[in-house]
């Protein structure tokens, strides 16, 4: 397993490599990931924009998710996190995109929902997939883990694998999901 530095890095080699851009829409993360990308020195050369938007009014003002969606699925889904991808891919024009949404806890969780549970969606061209983990711990420790899961996952979709394929590439930064 790498760690979340190890992981920023190596992503802003690939993208250097692909002379590409990735921007970020975040929740429960409240900017971690964009936090940890721009720990890497020299990542204004491929960090594009990230937005937290906290909020499901946000969500819809800022990134275009569908209201549809919220309340159909709830702030924490599949159907959510795509929307965020799309819309801050289309904000940015960033090759590559990464959303969360989660329930970080202490509370907030619901028995569908329990505290832990975690979405993420990355996006690149008209591709975007998504996936939503339970992780333990406390509430840093949730943020951390979904951190690790977004720039993993970013890794993945650069490396263009295939979805049965690419759940294998999450398991190899992910070993314990």
């Amino acid at each position: 397993m790498f760690t979340i530095t190890q992981l920023a890095e190596q992503l802003g080699q690939q993208l250097l490599k692909q002379n590409a851009f990735v921007s970020t829409a975040e929740s429960c993360t409240g900017g971690g990931i964009a936090e940890a990308i721009t720990r890497v020195a020299g990542s204004s050369a491929w960090f594009e924009v990230g937005f937290v938007t906290y909020s499901n009014r946000q969500k819809m003002r800022v990134l275009q998710v569908a209201e549809a969606d919220l309340q159909r699925d709830g702030a924490v889904s599949q159907s959510v996190v795509e929307g965020m991808a799309r819309g801050a891919q289309q904000l940015s024009g960033a090759q590559y995109t990464v959303a969360v949404s989660g329930v970080a806890g202490p509370g907030g969780g619901s028995v569908e929902k329990p505290v832990g549970t975690v979405c993420l969606a990355w996006a690149h061209g008209m591709q975007v997939q998504s996936a939503c983990w339970h992780f333990a711990g406390d509430r840093q420790s949730v943020r951390q883990q979904s951190v690790q899961a977004a720039l993993a996952g970013l890794l993945c979709v650069m490396e263009g694998r295939a979805a049965n394929d690419w759940q294998q590439c999450l398991k190899k930064h992910l070993p314990n999901q």
